[in-house]
């Protein structure tokens, strides 16, 4: 558990698993800096992290973190790897025994280390200030500005408030949550002038209230980029998951004037992911937040814009132009687009999910939720990855966690690294062969019925239910311009050309790429493609690839 003292003081973050070491650094760094900064103590690197993700939601600074190099489950290069994603300008300090001097000599290389220590430090006037001194000068030098934080006020059952939550936290954007029950809630609730009638209301950092703000509202006052710069680009990129994303890193550090449109949050499914555990370079694995930042930051250094809450709603071919119109009516124009629009989660058919969706009935992770669901009985639907990581993340604080899987086994369709994880989690418990026949609540959920294979029934108490049953594609609005399969999967290369042939109104003398759509110049990657793996490693990988081909088609147009 994180420990600290004062309330809005900039952090200086120490952590150790062996308490009197904790307690002893703490000490050390109240006497000297504790008027100035508040010192924020942690005894695991899964607290410290924890603690470190509160103080960026409400907006706090972080200057300093030291973190001790041997502690069990996660070290301290591990931990200050991780630290990273949250508070990249934070100086960060590797406590070592002298036998671990080669380990702090590749964290320089491995986390950016600014300075390592070797314990005992004492005195600490000698071997602890003098190195913190430099730290929080150079950290001052920098821009360190305090961000006032975005404020959500909302009611906990309130599906729109969920979503406003969800969204700001996908993209990154630091917020405070207060219930509309409780006076500080309705304090804020009686200045912005409201009654609590319409909820969500959001205070922007500039103290602005936005009542039900719908996406393209919020994002645009909450500092997210939603205008493109420019009429005409080399690249658009439809959709911000890892094949999106991947495409755009790689467009625009090979020098296309790039632009990627994502109609909610960068990420996509994977990046409701709670951990990926068998991505390539991340043997400890990785959270889809994590892995999506990382991306958004890769992509924005070397040039491409991100627009958020743009919805794509049609594209044409003009002469050698490709037109992406938004539903405001608006448009941009490119050489090329690549179509990474992913899938989303299927609705559950059973009566009573649509009324109590956002109210207890979450498809996705919906991280966000994950604390409200301490020491509660919770409900995941679906057999594959992305259920099964939820499941091991919420197994962390919930009560129990019970597995609804239609089929008669997860191997089918889940990883066998994550099989074996969910046996081995004591409140896990996984059901084959039953499914949920429907949901019940006043407001929010509260029981559902569930049926077996053998058609018997079952009425559980349950407050929270969770969703990842199959996925279909955001190609609706394609119809009619580039070629899908039945199920509404992007027909590319070969897939186009099973006779030989190239599809119906295809005019150029040569067939299309490999993942090249019916549209010359327009190409698909990632799930929205038929056939594809479905893996985050290959939607990457076919995210890179598409810009390879766009090199190809340009070169040649």
């Amino acid at each position: 558990m994180a420990q600290a003292d004062g309330a809005t003081r900039t952090v200086i973050m120490t952590v150790d698993d062996d308490p009197g070491v904790s307690r002893a650094v703490a000490r050390d760094l109240r006497r000297r800096y504790g008027a100035s900064y508040r010192i924020v103590r942690a005894e695991s690197g899964e607290s410290a992290l924890q603690a470190l993700r509160e103080l960026k939601l409400r907006g706090d600074l972080v200057a300093v973190i030291l973190a001790d190099y041997r502690m069990p489950q996660m070290n301290g290069i591990e931990f200050l790897e991780q630290a990273m994603d949250v508070y990249p300008g934070a100086r960060r300090v590797l406590l070592t025994a002298y036998a671990d001097t080669d380990a702090a000599i590749d964290a320089i290389n491995v986390v950016d280390l600014d300075h390592y220590l070797l314990k005992p430090w004492d005195p600490p006037e000698e071997k602890l200030y003098p190195v913190l001194d430099d730290l929080l000068g150079t950290w001052r030098a920098g821009d360190h500005r305090p961000v006032p934080s975005t404020k959500v006020v909302g009611h906990r059952w309130s599906a729109r408030s969920s979503e406003v939550r969800e969204f700001l936290a996908r993209n990154q954007v630091p917020y405070r949550w207060y219930s509309a029950e409780e006076p500080e809630g309705r304090r804020l609730l009686s200045a912005a002038g409201q009654d609590g009638e319409r909820l969500p209301v959001v205070i922007t950092a500039d103290g602005t209230p936005l009542v039900e703000p719908e996406a393209p509202e919020l994002a645009a006052r909450v500092g997210l980029a939603t205008t493109p710069a420019a009429d005409f680009y080399d690249l658009v990129v439809i959709g911000g998951g890892p094949a999106g994303l991947g495409a755009a890193v790689y467009g625009a550090s090979e020098g296309l004037r790039t632009v990627l449109v994502e109609r909610s949050a960068t990420g996509g499914q994977a990046g409701q992911s709670s951990r990926i555990e068998n991505y390539l370079g991340f043997p400890d694995g990785v959270s889809g937040g994590q892995l999506t930042e990382r991306a958004r930051r890769q992509a924005s250094k070397f040039g491409a814009e991100i627009l958020t809450a743009r919805e794509v709603t049609g594209l044409e071919a003009n002469g050698a132009a490709r037109i992406v119109r938004f539903s405001d009516g608006s448009s941009i124009a490119a050489h090329s687009v690549i179509l990474a629009t992913g899938v989303s989660y299927r609705q559950l058919a059973a009566p009573g999910t649509d009324d109590l969706t956002g109210c207890g009935v979450f498809y996705g992770s919906a991280l966000t939720e994950a604390a409200a669901c301490q020491d509660h009985d919770v409900y995941i639907v679906g057999g594959a990855n992305s259920a099964g990581q939820a499941a091991m993340f919420l197994s962390r604080g919930a009560k129990s966690v019970t597995l609804l899987v239609r089929g008669r086994s997860l191997t089918a369709s889940m990883s066998h690294y994550l099989i074996r994880q969910i046996e081995e989690t004591p409140n896990i418990r996984v059901r084959c062969g039953t499914v949920v026949e429907s949901a019940h609540g006043d407001g929010h959920l509260e029981r559902l019925t569930l049926r077996d294979e053998h058609g018997s029934t079952e009425l559980v108490d349950a407050q929270w239910l969770f969703v990842f049953i199959g996925a279909a594609p955001h190609t609706d609005w394609l119809d009619g311009t580039v070629l899908r399969d039945e199920r509404g999967f992007i027909l590319a290369g070969p897939d186009l050309t099973p006779d030989g042939r190239p599809p119906a109104g295809w005019e150029l003398d040569r067939p299309p790429y490999h993942l090249e759509t019916s549209v010359p110049g327009v190409f698909v990657a990632g799930d929205a493609r038929a056939e594809s793996a479905k893996r985050v490693a290959s939607a990457v990988g076919e995210g890179a690839m598409a810009v390879m081909l766009v090199h190809r088609y340009l070169e040649q147009s």
